[in-house]
């Protein structure tokens, strides 16, 4: 345990610094000067505090003060030594955070029996914050744990998805990437990038639903047949939406959105501008950037080139400007997340 001495008077320093001394596995620590107590409180912690209240410069009451502002130090005991008739300055002492008094001369027996009283309390207060501290670890791996079980059930049902439909493993996790990365460069928060990265390959989850003759046809489809595809949005949101889990209800909320168009002539509810969920304007980006750019059974890939005018000619029709912008402020990012997982 460390015990810091702040007192002005070497005798007094030698005095506390011999009682200190008989308590075992204590550590004691003299100042006369306060300012260089102080400097040395920044680098350390103290279990308790000797503090005089009459020094030059800086008085007990102001040390306190200030000591009490420091990381860590609000709850570490503080003795102070006045005299006996100083009952106003124990008053000021009492606010400005000292727990107990000493008064001088200092009695040896006295001093033992406070000191080892302050010490058993800091002992019991270090023991509960690691006590808290290990049940706040406990609970971040249980919720780590969850979190892992909740991705892996979400990649799993989105597999399922992906078994029915020409498109491949690699699309997901660009999609979902380029999703991230249009999110970060809006400025949103690390937690609502990581939500979108996880909930985004849920976005397609409805076509489980659509059938093969629609889903597999390698050519354009017709009119009734569109009309059967686009229920693949409403189906997903169906799908999702009554699960418990926010992650499952973000990704109820893309799958629902992700083919809304800015001008409100998406589907299936011809939302418009900021009515459509900035989630679903962020996947749509993404979704159909990877899906020009990526060669299937029924078409040939897109440059990227062709790609990206595309996004820029539709902006402000199909897509939200800002998520076009910021997708392609940062082109080398797209190119990594293209490469990494390109299907082969």
């Amino acid at each position: 345990m460390k015990i810091l001495i702040v007192d002005d008077t070497p005798i007094n320093l030698l005095l506390l610094k011999t009682l200190v001394g008989k308590i075992e596995g204590c550590i004691p620590f003299t100042f006369e000067f306060p300012a260089q107590a102080l400097e040395w409180c920044h680098e350390n912690q103290p279990d308790l505090v000797l503090l005089d209240y009459m020094m030059p410069e800086i008085s007990g009451i102001d040390f306190l003060k200030l000591f009490r502002q420091m990381p860590g130090c609000e709850e570490v005991p503080v003795l102070m030594v006045t005299a006996d008739h100083e009952t106003e300055v124990r008053y000021q002492a009492l606010q400005a955070g000292a727990n107990d008094f000493l008064t001088k001369p200092v009695d040896r027996t006295e001093f033992l029996a406070r000191a080892r009283n302050m010490l058993a309390l800091r002992q019991s207060h270090k023991h509960l914050a690691s006590r808290a501290d290990w049940l706040a670890e406990e609970v971040s791996k249980a919720t780590a744990e969850i979190v892992m079980r909740e991705r892996e059930t979400i990649f799993c049902l989105a597999r399922a998805a992906e078994y029915r439909d020409p498109e491949t493993g690699g699309h997901i996790m660009r999609m979902a990437h380029y999703s991230r990365h249009i999110a970060a460069n809006l400025g949103l928060p690390r937690e609502a990038q990581d939500l979108l990265f996880e909930a985004a390959p849920m976005h397609d989850i409805g076509k489980v639903a659509t059938p093969d003759m629609i889903l597999l046809k390698p050519g354009k489809l017709d009119y009734a047949e569109f009309e059967i595809m686009k229920r693949h949005t409403t189906i997903g949101y169906q799908i999702l939406v009554e699960a418990k889990s926010s992650l499952l209800q973000v990704a109820a909320e893309i799958a629902w959105t992700h083919h809304e168009k800015f001008d409100g002539t998406g589907y299936p509810r011809s939302l418009t501008g900021e009515e459509i969920p900035l989630f679903g304007r962020i996947v749509a980006v993404a979704d159909v950037f990877d899906a020009l750019t990526s060669e299937r059974p029924y078409k040939r890939a897109w440059s990227l080139d062709d790609a990206v005018n595309f996004l820029r000619e539709w902006s402000g029709r199909h897509f939200d400007p800002r998520c076009v912008e910021v997708f392609v402020r940062d082109w080398d990012k797209v190119l990594a997340i293209r490469e990494r997982f390109n299907d082969e």
